[in-house]
């Protein structure tokens, strides 16, 4: 049986240098830098002061203030970017709620409202806990107050695969189409971890830049003075359909997912395998599931995290997938602007592609100064570059030795 194409029909984002995709994707383009000195919360105690915080976001300005006092700051970020991708697709004016799906993918869900209690808690010497705390801080409520907002009763899953679980989102969605559950499928990945706990357990870990006085400069993907990432934060969704249905619609068409493939390294709980085993089988069966030579990819969103191994163990993978192609790809990361923006990262960094291959612009790599000889990847360093590509991959890799790519391509009818 002919397998139905699945096409994309809606795209929002909530990011560090943008709200919204057309504000993200300019800012992408124009080299624009979201990190900065943290905000959010004293930090002058901790080794690490910067972060890529969403600024100039009050939710209240797009969500009702009940349902903005009732959620966690992750889940502001998810409504908002659905909000935005759904009014963008028009999917739910003709389409039966129960054919309507929604997965949902974050790392660490409400961490910082658990902090805050925590904090609040000792303070007081006293657990008088707010009776909103528990639904604050699941990680599948935001997918839940998304159904809820627009009455979706479909399939509704919440992935949680570490920095991968964007992707994942993307992934699990296609099959849910492919399988004939839904229709449509909003893909969701939001993050928010800007707490005291969690910048202590990643700079204990040596896994942030402590490039504390020049933050515009620290995350620097593939340099050769690269120290470390920068925590960011952030909302991604998309809406899926098959093609059938978005064409019976009349649906804009942005893009078609191709190909996903994801796997776990089984090797080590935060570090890659270097040899990029993992890496390379989820490029690999990417492109396979997508019918694709590897001549065919015109761009490489990368994970490109700004951490010495896991820029080595890409450029490894790449290299290895897709041989001396890899001289003339050209790869970047927009970690350089954006900051890692964990669960929300596989699904902005999607959108990046979709616009490049709309655009026919490819988002630069900032902050790459100085080659290293380790990365010798074409990283398109630090201005966009003008490029008419038909087809592009994204990576992300996670704790756990989690791995994700997706490929989407231009939508021909």
């Amino acid at each position: 049986m002919k397998k139905d194409r699945i096409v994309i029909t809606g795209m929002g984002a909530v990011t560090p240098v943008g709200i919204g995709v057309p504000a993200y994707w300019q800012s992408l383009v124009n080299g624009k830098g979201g990190v900065s000195q943290i905000t959010r919360f004293d930090s002058s105690s901790l080794p690490v002061h910067i972060a890529a915080e969403v600024k100039g976001f009050d939710a209240t300005e797009f969500l009702p203030k009940k349902l903005v006092r009732e959620t966690d700051i992750f889940m502001h970020f998810a409504l908002v970017a659905a909000q935005e991708a759904l009014r963008e697709s028009g999917c739910l004016d003709s389409v039966d709620p129960k054919r309507v799906g929604i997965v949902m993918g974050t790392s660490l869900s409400g961490i910082t409202t658990i902090a805050q209690t925590q904090q609040e808690c000792d303070e007081k010497q006293a657990y008088k806990v707010s009776p909103r705390f528990v639904p604050k801080v699941l990680g599948n409520i935001a997918a839940s107050q998304i159904a809820i907002a627009y009455g979706i009763r479909g399939p509704s899953l919440t992935v949680n695969t570490a920095c991968s679980s964007g992707v994942d989102a993307i992934g699990t969605a296609s099959m849910l189409l492919s399988m004939g559950e839904a229709d449509v499928v909003i893909a969701v990945g939001a993050e928010s971890v800007l707490c005291a706990i969690m910048v202590s357990g990643l700079a204990q870990s040596r896994a942030l830049s402590t490039r504390n006085d020049t933050p515009e400069t620290a995350c620097r993907p593939f340099d050769l003075t690269r120290d470390g990432f920068v925590i960011g934060e952030g909302g991604g969704a998309l809406i899926l359909e098959t093609e059938e249905h978005a064409r019976k619609r009349g649906a804009d068409v942005k893009a078609e997912l191709l190909g996903y493939a994801s796997n776990t390294d089984g090797y080590h709980v935060t570090s890659p395998d270097p040899e990029g085993v993992g890496a390379i089988f989820a490029m690999e069966k990417a492109l396979e599931k997508a019918g694709l030579h590897p001549e065919e990819v015109g761009y490489i969103n990368a994970h490109g995290t700004s951490t010495k191994v896991g820029d080595e163990m890409e450029t490894v993978a790449i290299k290895k997938v897709f041989g001396d192609y890899a001289k003339k790809l050209p790869v970047s990361s927009t970690k350089g602007a954006t900051g890692h923006l964990m669960g929300a990262g596989g699904i902005t960094e999607t959108i990046a592609c979709i616009q490049a291959i709309r655009e026919g612009m490819l988002p630069p790599t900032l902050n790459y100064q100085q080659p290293d000889p380790a990365c010798d990847l074409d990283v398109i360093p630090n201005q966009a570059r003008s490029a008419r590509i038909r087809v592009a991959m994204s990576n992300a890799f996670g704790f756990g030795g989690q791995n994700a790519s997706v490929i989407v391509g231009k939508y021909e009818k």
